[in-house]
């Protein structure tokens, strides 16, 4: 098996970008309209928006993506870093791929100036949460949100 390479996406990534993005989207039983989908990657590549992404790339395909956002914090000077969304393929889960995407923004958020990198996972997904524990600390605070 040849090596992984995690990179920033580019204009050209659409097309790859995409397919991991809905197979997201699908995990968790979800969709949304193809207009959100559009403005998520718009606010990717523009380089005033606090949103990123990256693309692990295996032999020339994309395996894995992970979308991210800088954002202010009342508890620091700094930015915080909200790692909002993860996923790998099927056939490359359990290969690291998900490690190195995690790595990839803390590298990134801590060059650019930010202090914490946090994230949330469905409490029934265990193979992750097996991950996120090895490489991240629970610190055990429970979600509340309304939609307005």
């Amino acid at each position: 098996m040849s090596s992984v390479e995690i990179r920033p996406v580019s204009a050209a990534d659409h097309d790859h970008w995409l397919p991991l993005w809905q197979a997201y989207l699908r995990f968790y039983d979800t969709e949304l309209a193809p207009a959100v989908s559009d403005v998520t990657w718009q606010r990717m590549l523009d380089a005033a928006e606090p949103t990123n992404a990256a693309l692990a790339w295996q032999d020339g395909r994309a395996i894995g993506m992970v979308n991210f956002i800088y954002h202010r914090s009342n508890w620091s000077i700094e930015n915080s870093c909200y790692l909002q969304d993860l996923f790998v393929t099927e056939e490359a889960r359990g290969l690291g791929v998900g490690r190195k995407l995690i790595e990839h923004v803390y590298a990134t958020a801590a060059a650019n100036g930010c202090v914490k990198v946090h994230w949330l996972t469905h409490e029934t997904n265990a193979t992750a949460i097996q991950l996120y524990e090895r490489v991240a600390e629970r610190p055990g605070f429970i979600q509340f949100r309304k939609a307005v």
